[in-house]
């Protein structure tokens, strides 16, 4: 039985890696910080659980003692992560770091997290350029992407046979972020109207959970050092994205498109003023099949929030506050 290990593999990724692999045969371990993040089924299904934080290197070592088939690391932030994980993949046939779309810069030198949006040529292929490489605090906007770039350095330069991905907007049950959740509250709130900044044409390409798992199996099957976008066949528009919600719950809404003049109403996550979309035609080459589009992948995050309230962003949530205004909304409706 081939065996494989996620390390920080209790979020959306995790989770779908486990379901995709353990129907195939696999023996699939994930770690995490907490056991509570994991769905009883998984768990009944086979999957097992270590405890611990990703710097832990006493229980990184004791996890991987016993060797891998498969590491995908997605806990990989910094390059003292990846020059930790490099002793213990003597062995391991196939590595996967998760990265992001975020490292990449356009003609200007801008990225996903500046204060100007970027201007990229689409679709985005691996051969566009990346920030720099710098250490410091990964969890700001502005050290983020410079410190996956230095951890997918240090992976590829190692001689490991490492794929890392770069995925977009991910998706799926078990998100930290949940970003969908902007639409579905909207639905279980009952509110009569969606609103949506630049008519709800912004494109920032989504990337199903369900999807990077199925790309990790061909991996697995295909090992190599190599970069690999990795996103859903379709980039809906942030309109596709409310309709499709708004279509799985039975809901109908009043669509209030707005111009890009205001800045109050109609914010979501995907408002992106020119498109970003990641080129996957190298992941597809690869022999990697998508389980399916956004419309297809969606349904299982919307009805993991529907159905477990306990897994809900929390009411004061700095990242969803700014998106649920509803007093201005209705005095718009009202006006």
């Amino acid at each position: 039985m081939p065996r494989a290990v996620v390390l920080g593999g209790t979020g959306s990724i995790g989770q779908a890696i486990a379901r995709r692999l353990i129907p195939s045969g696999w023996s699939v371990e994930l770690t995490g910080r907490t056991a509570g993040r994991l769905p009883q089924d998984l768990l009944e299904a086979g999957a097992g659980f270590r405890q611990a934080d990703r710097s832990d290197l006493h229980t990184l070592r004791e996890t991987l003692r016993s060797g891998a088939d498969l590491v995908v690391d997605c806990a990989c932030y910094t390059a003292s992560d990846a020059r930790s994980l490099i002793p213990f993949l003597s062995g391991v046939e196939a590595t996967v770091m998760i990265s992001t779309k975020a490292v990449y810069v356009d003609e200007q030198g801008r990225h996903v997290n500046s204060e100007s949006p970027p201007l990229f040529p689409v679709p985005i292929r691996e051969s566009q350029p990346t920030v720099a490489p710098a250490d410091g605090d990964y969890r700001t906007a502005a050290g983020y992407a410079p410190n996956k770039v230095a951890a997918e350095q240090v992976l590829l330069n190692s001689e490991a046979p490492v794929t890392v991905l770069r995925p977009s907007k991910v998706h799926g049950a078990g998100a930290l972020r949940p970003r969908e959740w902007v639409f579905v509250k909207r639905v279980l709130d009952h509110r009569p109207a969606v609103f949506l900044a630049h008519q709800g044409a912004g494109v920032d390409h989504t990337s199903a959970a369900a999807n990077i798992a199925a790309l990790v199996e061909r991996v697995a099957a295909v090992p190599g050092r190599r970069i690999l976008n990795s996103a859903d066949p379709d980039a809906p528009s942030a309109l596709r994205i409310a309709r499709v919600v708004a279509e799985h719950l039975n809901h109908e809404w009043r669509e209030v498109l707005l111009d890009e003049r205001n800045d109050v109403l109609g914010l979501h996550p995907w408002d992106a003023p020119f498109p970003i979309v990641l080129d996957t035609s190298a992941a597809l080459d690869l022999g990697y099949e998508p389980v399916g589009t956004f419309g297809d992948t969606i349904a299982a995050e919307i009805d993991w929030l529907v159905n477990e309230p306990q897994r809900r962003p929390a009411a004061d949530d700095s990242f969803f506050a700014p998106f649920f205004d509803y007093e201005a909304e209705d005095r718009y409706l009202t006006s």
